[in-house]
């Protein structure tokens, strides 16, 4: 298959970042008008963390996950998936790493193309065959030729910062007030007030635009292999999977979900504000692209 677009998921990319870049703005003029300099120079502090957090968001991530980085002599076949599908993809091939954890799935991260790993669990290597799992680790290229982990990072850093005045905002707040700056504690009660509605609004946003962008890595997916039909094996049978996962350990790798290509569950609030689409319609969407692809 070619690499076509989706101009239609575009479109939705589009108006929800623009959405979000008009919330900012927004966000941004209140801050200035009430509370001056006071609660930005934390903003800008945390921001300048949040930069560098994401420069090394490669190590960091494969570090908090428990990845661990792996070799061709280790893993061969692993090694040799990854390399061919990345030449497919006309991508560097990105650093490999395995989870030792019996929950099939995987993830990508990395700040650009050229600073990437792509990670499976060794319950995903265990569950799968081999055209199943070079469909998950196309997703996971994908992913990182869309530059996805960049696109979600500018997405949601006015979101952390405005999560972070919230919760810090009383502290400083009341320092601010003592100070006389700016229009006293009502005006950072204003501030702090803006910051959690755009904080609820940027969150269901971006978790919107998050669902888009799998769309889009699993249509790359089935451009980069020729065979969306595998993908859509290897999702039905991760999905499966992670239903069977004890509630406890489901609970040990919550923490993955931004990352993995199918989240795990917990409950219907989890499913409402997935970052991930239901494993039904993305299943739906790569038999659309089987017919596509038998029919041209």
């Amino acid at each position: 298959m070619n690499w076509q677009p989706d101009w239609g998921l575009r479109g939705r990319m589009f108006v929800t970042m623009f959405l979000l870049f008009a919330l900012y703005i927004v966000f941004a003029g209140v801050l200035t008008l009430y509370i001056g300099g006071g609660l930005w120079m934390i903003a800008i502090l945390f921001g300048g963390f949040s930069l560098v957090q994401y420069y090394f968001s490669d190590t960091l991530t494969l570090r908090s996950m428990g990845a661990k980085k792996v070799s061709a002599d280790e893993y061969p076949q692993l090694h040799s998936s990854v390399e061919r599908l990345s030449q497919q993809a006309d991508l560097p091939k990105p650093t490999v790493a395995v989870v030792d954890s019996n929950v099939p799935n995987a993830f990508a991260t990395g700040r650009n193309q050229r600073n990437a790993a792509v990670a499976v669990t060794s319950g995903l290597m265990n569950t799968l065959d081999r055209e199943e799992l070079d469909g998950v680790i196309a997703h996971e290229l994908a992913h990182v030729k869309n530059r996805d982990m960049m696109v979600m990072t500018i997405a949601s850093f006015l979101s952390t910062i405005a999560f972070m005045i919230v919760r810090w905002g009383a502290f400083f707040g009341g320092g601010h007030s003592r100070g006389g700056g700016g229009k006293g504690g009502g005006g950072v009660l204003v501030a702090i007030l803006v910051s959690l509605v755009v904080w609820i609004i940027s969150y269901v946003l971006i978790r919107a635009l998050s669902r888009y962008r799998e769309f889009a890595a699993d249509r790359g997916a089935a451009a980069i292999t020729g065979n969306p039909s595998a993908l859509a094996s290897a999702l039905l049978k991760i999905s499966g999977e992670v239903d069977k996962v004890p509630d406890k350990d489901m609970r040990e790798e919550a923490e993955m979900n931004a990352f993995f290509i199918i989240p795990l569950k917990s409950g219907i609030v989890g499913r409402l504000f997935s970052t991930h689409p239901s494993t039904e319609r993305r299943v739906e969407q790569l038999r659309e692209l089987e017919q596509e692809l038998t029919m041209a």
